[in-house]
């Protein structure tokens, strides 16, 4: 098995200097595993690192599609496992770190491979979508698959939609064809969970959101509309920035904005935080500030074969 690190944890714990710190340690590259930093042009509003720290430890699967393209789990899953054979191949170990668990588990476990699902019942679940409203297509998610849609925000058509189309095509929720998935693992893994204690991270997503403000998230997103991309691209109908959409349009005060963006990074942490509950992993840290000299030793004796490390 090709031997892993992946590095897990809420939005603005403080993963990605932690997996820089790491990289540098081991000599190796780091492999992106966030839904919103494949989009290129979106830099500030989904905290991507720096192009100096990007130039001294490599980062994959960053800016590679524009923000009206759609990237799933099964492309990361993909573009994912073929950079880390070629990482194995040069001998590296490499870091998976990111917040999308979806992508995650879709890398670890496998796909869910499900039936075929009928175009009717696609194009039935939009027409009904655009007549009724997402908001009720969220309750009917709920309704019949609540597990799932726990894990997903209420603003994400796609992944409801898609929840209510397995439920409906298949007549078994999604969250149970992922239960009854048999697992299995090409991989070594080595999981480290940052989990700070919520007060905390709350404060960092306040202080996070105002220095990308300071940093020109307005800025940005105006550029994105100026090449061309609207509130219905799928990068700008994301996280941070659908939020600012209607400051731009006249129709809200940026303080407002900023009070719902932040409302919706704590959400989004929340939901992170019930998905995690449910992993297991080989270390917790409360704080991304640690040791790296111990942390690295733990994780070179797992993954030469030591079967005695103890999870915590």
């Amino acid at each position: 098995m090709i031997p892993i690190l992946v590095i897990e944890g809420a939005t603005a714990s403080g993963k990605s200097n932690l997996a820089i710190k790491l990289a540098e340690a081991l000599k190796t590259e780091i492999i992106s595993a966030d839904s919103r930093q494949v989009y290129k042009y979106m830099d500030i509003g989904t905290a991507k690192v720096s192009a100096e720290q990007r130039k001294q430890i490599p980062h994959h699967l960053i800016d590679i599609i524009t923000p009206d393209e759609v990237f799933n789990a099964g492309e990361f899953t993909k573009c994912a496992a073929a950079k880390i054979r070629e990482l194995h191949t040069r001998e590296m170990i490499p870091i998976i770190c990111g917040g999308t668990g979806l992508y995650v588990r879709s890398l670890l476990d496998g796909l869910c491979k499900l039936p075929e699902i009928s175009s009717q019942i696609r194009d039935s679940l939009k027409e009904q979508s655009a007549s009724v409203g997402l908001e009720a297509m969220y309750s009917q998610l709920m309704a019949l698959d609540p597990e799932y849609a726990a894990k997903i925000s209420s603003k994400d058509s796609q992944r409801i939609l898609r929840g209510l189309e397995v439920a409906l095509g298949t007549g078994i929720p999604i969250s149970r064809h992922w239960q009854n998935q048999t697992k299995g693992s090409t991989y070594l893994v080595y999981r480290i969970l940052i989990d700070l204690p919520r007060e905390i991270l709350y404060k960092r997503i306040n202080s996070r959101l105002h220095e990308m403000l300071s940093e020109g998230l307005i800025e940005e997103i105006k550029h994105l509309f100026m090449m061309g991309y609207n509130e219905l691209s799928p990068g700008l109908n994301s996280l941070g920035y659908k939020e600012y959409i209607p400051y731009l349009q006249g129709h809200s005060s940026i303080e407002e904005s900023t009070v719902l963006a932040a409302q919706h990074h704590r959400n989004y942490a929340k939901r992170q935080a019930t998905w995690y509950r449910k992993c297991k992993y080989d270390l917790t840290l409360m704080d991304s500030q640690v040791k790296i000299s111990e942390v690295v030793n733990r994780i070179e004796i797992a993954l030469t074969g030591d079967n005695n490390a103890n999870r915590s």
